[in-house]
């Protein structure tokens, strides 16, 4: 009988696979799953605890345009006048630690008093109302901060170190640098802030300036018309936190610790 050219093929085949059907094939192990970044761990917070004083402190962040059209932009002041938390400092200054909330709907941009603070060169007094209203509507949209659904970024200290060697913090006693842990819209990111501090009676000032980009707290900067108009990816932020301790609360403030003037020389990174 002939065996036609397609029955020929379905037998070779047939024969291959029984072929491989006897052999011992090595078991499969399965691909190891990615490996997961440990949790960062936050410190227990020890030592005496200074509650912050939102009438007496103050957080400043100046953001820039840029773009092609940035002329047609403006540089902006935003702020925030009602910062909360506490400040822990135990003997030994590098096991302090602190956890802070900035209430994201607070924030304010452009106050008059503020922006004259600034160079009036960067930063001219003629912003229309038109202009801080669409700068704070976009900074508190949902495709910057989302207000709406993250009310408030939390800042913690993961942990205090000295100044480096060399560098202008290092000649003050009173500075360290705090590698910070921000929330913001449920990413947590990290990164370094030198911080200047002064003790009074029962209370505590700290503050500080330093670069910061929006990328580095997971957000994208604003941008329109394709990126001709747009806002720089670095900021640069400035504080003031008072504090009182937390034994002396209930009680009245020191009239001159807790007050705007209570020296607090920060040295510029």
């Amino acid at each position: 009988m002939r065996v036609s050219r397609r029955c020929k093929l379905l037998l070779a085949g047939a024969s291959w696979l029984a072929t491989l059907a006897g052999c011992r094939m090595p078991p499969q192990v399965p691909a190891p799953s990615p490996a997961t970044a440990p949790p960062v761990s936050v410190p227990l917070h020890v030592g005496t605890p200074y509650e912050v004083v939102p009438d007496a402190s103050l957080l400043v962040v100046l953001v820039y345009r840029g773009g092609t059209l940035a002329s047609a932009g403006h540089n902006h002041v935003i702020a925030s006048h009602q910062l909360s938390g506490t400040l822990y400092l135990p003997a030994d200054r590098l096991l302090g630690s602190f956890e802070l909330h900035v209430p994201v709907a607070t924030l304010t941009v452009d106050e008059a008093p503020l922006r004259a603070e600034q160079s009036a060169g960067e930063f001219p007094p003629d912003v229309s109302e038109s202009a801080r209203e669409g700068t704070r509507r976009n900074m508190l949209g949902p495709a910057l901060l989302d207000a709406a659904h993250y009310p408030q970024i939390v800042l913690r200290a993961l942990r205090l170190q000295p100044p480096a060697a060399g560098t202008a913090s290092a000649a003050n006693a009173g500075t360290v640098v705090a590698q910070v842990q921000s929330t913001v819209r449920a990413a947590e990111r990290s990164f370094a802030v030198p911080v200047h501090y002064t003790l009074g009676s029962g209370t505590l000032v700290a503050c500080g300036e330093f670069a910061l980009r929006q990328s580095d707290l997971g957000l994208t900067p604003f941008s329109a018309m394709l990126g001709a108009l747009q806002v720089q990816d670095e900021m640069h932020v400035s504080f003031r936190i008072s504090a009182r301790a937390a034994q002396v609360s209930a009680g009245p403030a020191p009239p001159t610790a807790l007050a705007p003037d209570t020296p607090c020389a920060a040295p510029r990174p």
